[in-house]
């Protein structure tokens, strides 16, 4: 017997998340990678050049799934062309599960690293926030891409529209090589 995805598309309500041109909030949470993880300010790593923030569902829901599976496919970050860029995911899940993440999708070998938000404050912050239905209380990032320079202002934007939604990775690379 075949086992198939069975959900529903969400429209979601719009979100007045911060766009193109304007600076991105900064936040502190635990940053994990694959040997272990420390409080870093999102500013701390635009200090050190452009970053690629990744908004993302729990770990272990397919789209977290797919999206780092493409995000280590491309290599972003990893290439010659763009070694100054620093690429994080951020979600709900906790720093035990983030590590979990990290060995699943083989990114252990690479840069990248994942904040815990288990209370989904930043996603409130950057008004992305997705009540979960049926579950009470419990919300989550929706799907989004924030590419920042060295001062936190957004170079590209991507905010999904429904549940699920996957962004344009070709889209997403070209802003990375225009920067």
């Amino acid at each position: 017997m075949a086992m198939g995805l069975d959900f529903d598309v969400v429209a979601l309500p719009d979100a007045d998340h911060p766009e193109e041109g304007e600076q991105a909030p900064d936040f502190e949470r635990p940053l994990v990678n694959h040997e272990y993880w420390e409080d870093c300010a999102l500013s701390d790593l635009t200090a050190d050049g452009p970053v690629l923030l990744l908004f993302h569902t729990m770990d272990g829901a397919f789209p977290t799934t797919y999206l780092w599976n493409e995000i280590r496919d491309r290599e972003w970050g990893e290439r010659e062309a763009d070694d100054d860029l620093t690429v994080v995911g951020l979600s709900v899940s906790s720093p035990y599960e983030h590590k979990t993440t990290i060995a699943e999708r083989g990114i252990e070998n690479t840069d990248y690293r994942l904040f815990s938000d288990p209370q989904n404050g930043v996603a409130e912050q950057y008004d992305i926030a997705h009540d979960l239905d049926g579950m009470a209380g419990v919300s989550e990032p929706r799907p989004a891409v924030f590419l920042l320079d060295t001062e936190r202002v957004i170079q590209y934007a991507w905010v999904a529209d429904e549940w699920p939604e996957f962004p344009d990775y070709d889209e997403i690379e070209a802003a990375i090589d225009d920067l």
